[in-house]
């Protein structure tokens, strides 16, 4: 092969294998960043250290389609926990935007998220059949108060319900009625699980609460000075129970009374439920009362979320999804 052509076949490979390098730095150099990102999340900060704050293009593209009325977001002005709050020498602004108002509706979302609501709709997985009457006039907050205090019945499984009262059952479910376990409270605080809290510096403030409630595996541990470290009960729900391995032994929930709950379906007796529930936790419950026989640890009654979900659809103006409220909902 003459030489010309070699080096000419040589100055070639050469200029491709600067361009593979250079491409496989570009993409090292993407993944770094990519990675970096994910590991901060994404989220909408309503501090402004700055007058040219804007919020994301698709929440104002949202607003303009709802045609809704401002909605003052601002910081929180209690003037102790402001003492409480490291003082950083920014300014916080109040922020007016419109998210939503009273007269808003399904109708107002995107095609998209439409369509997405309609999907959810009829899904039906619990086959609910709703047959109450709807509110036509807005309830006041003492009126609907009433309504949850005569129909919502909190009720936990006890060992005279069948099946729970055969021998299979015998010695598992608590033997006191889950008021006596704690008696009478006064005040009560519901800690919710968001990542918000942890710049809330409201520890000591829901510590000094009678009873404090808190939801699945919300930590405390390293978080005391936002989230307390007092937990009297905890809701947890059977898909924890069922598929989170470290539940049998983790010290996070050996504090306090244990409630659980599992969806059943719409308005089911115990029995029915019992042969279909939504998580097959039995075992693993049973399991943990072995382990810890002088921890309360109670079951709700499966119909008593379905008594909240009628309430809350009869005073819907819209058909809302046909499954049982969250743990934050039923906890409220």
């Amino acid at each position: 092969m003459p030489r010309d052509t070699v080096c000419s076949s040589m100055v070639h490979i050469n200029i491709l294998r600067r361009i593979m390098y250079g491409l496989l730095a570009f993409l090292l150099f993407l993944t770094i960043c990519l990675w970096n990102e994910s590991k901060k999340g994404y989220s909408v900060s309503f501090r402004l250290d700055s007058k040219g704050f804007q919020l994301p293009r698709n929440l104002e593209n949202l607003s303009r389609r709802m045609g809704s009325k401002p909605v003052n977001i601002t910081t929180m002005t209690d003037p102790q926990r402001e003492s409480r709050v490291p003082q950083t020498g920014t300014k916080v602004e109040k922020l007016n935007y419109k998210v939503w108002d009273k007269d808003s509706n399904s109708k107002n979302l995107p095609a998209r998220l439409q369509k997405v609501r309609k999907n959810y709709l009829h899904m039906n997985k619990y086959n609910v059949t709703f047959e109450g009457t709807r509110q036509l006039e807005k309830l006041s907050a003492s009126a609907l108060l009433c309504q949850l205090a005569n129909r919502v019945k909190v009720t936990m499984i006890q060992g005279t319900d069948f099946p729970f009262n055969t021998s299979e059952w015998e010695n598992y479910l608590p033997p006191k009625n889950i008021r006596e376990s704690f008696g009478r409270l006064s005040t009560c605080a519901v800690v919710s699980s968001a990542g918000s809290l942890k710049a809330s510096y409201l520890g000591e403030e829901i510590d000094n609460h009678d009873a404090v409630l808190r939801f699945n595996g919300a930590p405390t541990k390293k978080y005391e000075q936002h989230v307390g470290e007092k937990t009297t009960f905890r809701l947890v729900n059977s898909q924890l129970i069922t598929t989170d391995k470290n539940f049998l032994g983790d010290s996070l929930y050996k504090n306090g009374i244990l409630i659980m709950w599992d969806p059943s379906p719409y308005h089911s007796e115990i029995p029915e439920w019992y042969k279909k529930p939504d998580y097959n936790f039995f075992q693993n419950y049973k399991q943990y009362r072995k382990l810890n026989p002088n921890q309360p640890f109670y079951i709700l009654n499966p119909k008593m979320p379905w008594e909240l979900w009628d309430i809350l659809q009869e005073n819907s103006p819209e058909d809302i999804q046909p499954n049982p409220p969250s743990s934050g909902m039923i906890d409220a």
